[in-house]
C-alpha cells in the first residue's frame, strides 16, 4: 500500500510549469492527466498523484528548504532523461545524474522546477 494519496506543488506559472513537469514526466513514463481544477493539473500513471497548482491563498508558491521530492526511475537511462528534459524546460540542476553512495546500484539526478521545488530520480538497478 502507498503512503501517500498525493503530493502538490505550488506554481506561479502553471503554463510554465506544466511544460517542465510534462517533460520530465515524460521521461519517467508519466502522464499529464490533464486539469485538476482551474488553478492545477493533475499527473500519474492512472489516477492523479502528483498535482502542481496555484496556492489557494492567493500568495506567490515558494519551496521548502530542505524538502526534496523523489521520483522513481525504471532505468538509469530515465534517470538521465528525467534531468535532459528538466534542463531543456526551464529547470536547473542541483545534481548531475550519477552514481549516489546511498544504497547499493543507486543512480540519481537532482533538479529545480521553475518554481524552486527540488526534485529528483532514481534507479536501483544494476546496469
Amino acid at each position: 500500500m502507498a503512503i501517500f494519496t498525493h503530493v502538490t506543488v505550488g506554481a506561479n506559472d502553471l503554463e510554465k510549469s506544466t511544460k517542465f513537469y510534462d517533460a520530465v514526466f515524460g521521461a519517467l513514463g508519466l502522464k499529464n492527466l490533464g486539469a485538476f481544477s482551474d488553478s492545477a493539473v493533475a499527473y500519474g500513471d492512472q489516477m492523479p498523484e502528483f498535482l502542481v497548482l496555484k496556492p489557494r491563498d492567493g500568495k506567490a508558491a515558494t519551496h521548502a528548504n530542505g524538502g526534496t521530492i523523489g521520483f522513481m526511475a525504471s532505468s538509469r537511462k530515465a534517470v538521465d532523461g528525467f534531468h535532459e528534459a528538466g534542463l531543456a524546460n526551464g529547470g536547473t540542476c542541483e545534481g548531475e545524474p550519477g552514481p549516489r553512495d546511498v544504497m547499493p546500484n543507486a543512480y540519481g539526478a537532482y533538479l529545480r522546477d521553475p518554481d524552486g521545488n527540488k526534485l529528483c530520480a532514481y534507479s536501483m538497478t544494476a546496469e
